[in-house]
């Protein structure tokens, strides 16, 4: 029977307070939210801290705000199953609610947090990949003033963050998606409960059949979750048919970088990819609202 080796542990009543924590055990110190990634990789000794940062008692951390029309804000202890369950998330951002709704396992959902899971800076997360097209900013807690970072320059590589040490993320803000914008979330599995082969995540906006705006996100197709520039480029100021669609979705294909493992191979990855983009876009334009 393997035994864990003992560790420090800490409830800091404030940001401040765990931001201190995590300066001082540097990466030694690991944030506990929903636990369901930590503890894990702990019991099979993939991880040895010497600190554990308890966040379940900072105020406001459970917290899903609207921010007076301008879009929605929630907090690091968020968990995945109250997303779900928010009626502004489905209404407003049912590409995230659709990412969350596929998670087979009940319990999962019940204790994981939203914020955990981008934190764990995985390619292969179905919600990371979801917020990065939503065009989702991170607020970032430290000793100091906190600070604000996109998405897009949160992962720097298969398992790193921006974050420094002394920082965690306290919240997620979601902007208010545009008039004639549509949403949509795919992924490919082997089985329900499996990890995605790739999944993708688009935000489309459309102006009298023009495409103004465009954010292709793909996830288990390179180190990390990353955005299709130049599909979303190809798209931008024109007219949006079939040709367009699947010009885009080819560009997303070649933007990839995957990896072949026991899910998939890399050229079906690639492949895959390109399908999802086309699907998805064609979904996201049926949910189009003026």
């Amino acid at each position: 029977m393997r035994v864990l080796k003992s560790f420090d542990y800490f409830e800091p009543a404030s940001v401040k307070e765990a931001s201190q924590l995590l300066a001082t055990y540097g990466d030694k110190a690991q944030v506990l939210a929903g636990g369901i990634d930590v503890i894990p990789r702990m019991r099979r000794d993939v991880i040895r801290p010497d600190c554990l940062v308890n966040i379940q008692n900072i105020p406001g951390m459970e917290t899903i705000e609207s921010a007076g029309g301008e879009g929605l804000t929630f907090g690091a202890m968020v968990r995945l199953r109250s997303l779900e369950s928010s009626k502004a998330v489905r209404k407003n951002y049912p590409a995230l609610y659709m990412a969350i709704h596929q998670i087979s396992s009940v319990q999962a959902k019940y204790m994981g947090t939203a914020v955990g899971n981008i934190c764990v800076a995985t390619p292969a997360s179905d919600v990371a990949t979801t917020l990065l097209a939503l065009g989702a900013e991170l607020t970032i807690g430290r000793v100091e003033n906190e600070r604000k970072e996109p998405m897009e320059k949160f992962y720097l590589a298969y398992g790193r963050t921006s974050l420094q040490s002394g920082e965690m993320v306290t919240a997620v803000f979601l902007p208010s998606p545009p008039p004639g914008t549509g949403t949509a979330f795919m992924n490919l599995t082997r089985t329900r409960g499996d990890i995605a082969k790739v999944s993708t995540a688009v935000a489309i906006t459309v102006k009298e059949g023009v495409c103004r705006e465009a954010r292709i996100a793909v996830g288990a197709a390179a180190p990390t979750v990353f955005r299709a520039t130049k599909a979303e480029a190809l798209l931008r100021g024109q007219k949006v048919n079939s040709g367009t669609i699947n010009a885009a979705a080819e560009k997303a294909a070649g933007e990839t970088a995957p990896i072949t493992d026991l899910r998939s191979t890399a050229d079906y990855r690639k492949e895959m990819t390109g399908v999802l983009v086309r699907r998805a876009l064609e979904k996201a334009l049926e949910t189009v609202k003026a």
